[in-house]
């Protein structure tokens, strides 16, 4: 699927292939990577980054060196959801031995506050998910 759920014939096809131990440790390099360039794209309304909001819900490399990634937004109704998937498959495709790269939207399950990360609930000020904010921010998540 390409970025907005149209099939193009060259992105990497999500397969689901067996992998080898040797194939898990050549592999997880480049998950590292890819991680690590997700990390460094932003949610335009809250100060951080996707990877750590919880956006990212599935994430493979596959032995081409493809990459699949399941992602949301935090409201259906992102004005910059273009922009930000965009920048998702490109900071993917910049990863060195990256040979490919899918992106695909879902909004199932909704994303909510419990899949924020440890570093995100710290960065936005949040004790507890039930409580909401112990700081005086003005952000909605």
């Amino acid at each position: 699927m390409g970025l907005f759920g149209n099939k193009k014939e060259d992105e990497p096809k999500k397969e689901q292939e067996v992998l080898t131990a040797e194939d898990v440790k050549e592999l997880t390099p480049y998950y590292d990577s890819v991680i690590l360039a997700l990390k460094q794209v932003y949610d335009p309304e809250i100060p951080v980054n996707i990877y750590d909001l919880g956006l990212i819900y599935e994430l493979s490399v596959n032995k081409k060196h493809e990459v699949y990634i399941l992602m949301t937004f935090t409201a259906p109704n992102c004005p910059m959801a273009d922009e930000v998937l965009a920048d998702v498959k490109q900071s993917v495709l910049d990863v060195p031995g990256v040979t490919g790269c899918n992106v695909e939207l879902t909004f199932e399950p909704s994303w909510d506050q419990s899949m924020l990360s440890e570093e995100a609930r710290l960065e936005l000020g949040i004790d507890d998910i039930d409580t909401g904010y112990t700081s005086n921010t003005s952000h909605n998540v």
